[in-house]
C-alpha cells in the first residue's frame, strides 16, 4: 500500500469512527430518559469514580498548588508582585489548570477503567449474555457509567482545586509568612462567579467526553482478549485528545460572552 492510500485509509478509518462515536451518543440520549432507570447501578459507578479517584485528585491537586506557586514567586519577586500571588494562582487554578489536569487524570485512571471492564465483559460474551436475558446491556453498562463521569467530574475538579489553592497557601505561609485567612482573603476578593461558572460548565462536558469514549470503546471491543489492552489504551488517547478540543472550544466561547 503506498503513502497515498495509508493517508487516505487513515482519514476513512478516522471520520468512520466520528461517525460511530456519534450514533453512540445519539443511542446515549435516546437511552437516558427511558425505564428502568438504573439508580443502583448509577450510585455503584458514582462511588467508583468518585470516592476511589480522591487520593490520586488529592495529590495531584495538591502538587500542582505547590510547584505553580514555587514556579510563579521568583518571576513576581521581580517585579515587586508578590502580593498577587494568591490572586494568580487562584484564577488559573480555577479557570483552567484544576479542570483540564483532573480531568487528564481521570481520562487516565477513569477513561481506561471503563474500556478494560466493557471490553472484557464483551470478549467473554457477558453482554451477550445480559442481551439474551432480556437485561438492556446499553442502558445497564454505558447510560450509568456515562452519567456517572458527568456528575463526578465536577466535584473531583472542586476538590482537585481547594486543595491546590491549599498547596499553594502552604509555600506562602512558609516562604512569605502570610497567614491563612489573609490567603483565602486574596483568593475570594480576586475570584468571581464568571471564573467559577465557564468552568464548572465545561467540567460536565469533560465527564461526559470521558464516560462516552471510555464506554464505547469498551463496548465495541473487537479481536478477543488483545483487544481489551487496545480498548483501554485508545480510550485514554482519544479522551485526552477530546478534553483538549473541548477545552479550546470551552475558552473560546467563554471569551466572546466576555467581550460582549
Amino acid at each position: 500500500m503506498s503513502s497515498k492510500n495509508k493517508i487516505v485509509h487513515s482519514f476513512e478509518k478516522f471520520f468512520l469512527e466520528i461517525g460511530e462515536l456519534s450514533y453512540f451518543a445519539r443511542r446515549f440520549f435516546n437511552e437516558v430518559f427511558n425505564r428502568p432507570f438504573e439508580l443502583k447501578e448509577f450510585l455503584r459507578q458514582c462511588y467508583n469514580m468518585g470516592n476511589r479517584s480522591l487520593l490520586l485528585v488529592a495529590v495531584t491537586g495538591f502538587i500542582i498548588g505547590l510547584v505553580f506557586d514555587l514556579q510563579s514567586r521568583p518571576t513576581l519577586q521581580q517585579f515587586g508582585a508578590v502580593s498577587w500571588i494568591p490572586s494568580m494562582v487562584s484564577i488559573s487554578i480555577i479557570r483552567e489548570i484544576g479542570p483540564i489536569i483532573t480531568a487528564l487524570i481521570c481520562a487516565g485512571k477513569i477513561g481506561s477503567g471503563i474500556g478494560a471492564e466493557l471490553g472484557s465483559m464483551r470478549v467473554t460474551e457477558q453482554i451477550d449474555a445480559m442481551e439474551v436475558s432480556g437485561t438492556n446491556p446499553f442502558k445497564y453498562l454505558v447510560v450509568t457509567r456515562i452519567l456517572a463521569t458527568t456528575l463526578m467530574l465536577p466535584l473531583l475538579v472542586f476538590f482537585g482545586d481547594a486543595i491546590a489553592i491549599f498547596g499553594s497557601y502552604l509555600v506562602e505561609n512558609i516562604k512569605g509568612n502570610v497567614s491563612f485567612l489573609l490567603y483565602y482573603n486574596q483568593v475570594f476578593n480576586a475570584s468571581e462567579f464568571s471564573d467559577l461558572i465557564p468552568a464548572t460548565i465545561k467540567s460536565f462536558f469533560f465527564g461526559f467526553a470521558i464516560g462516552l469514549v471510555g464506554c464505547f470503546k469498551g463496548y465495541n471491543c473487537k479481536k478477543g482478549t488483545a483487544g481489551v489492552g487496545v480498548a483501554a489504551n485508545s480510550a485514554v488517547v482519544y479522551t485526552s485528545m477530546l478534553l483538549f478540543v473541548i477545552d479550546f472550544i470551552a475558552v473560546f466561547i467563554t471569551n466572546i460572552f466576555y467581550d460582549l
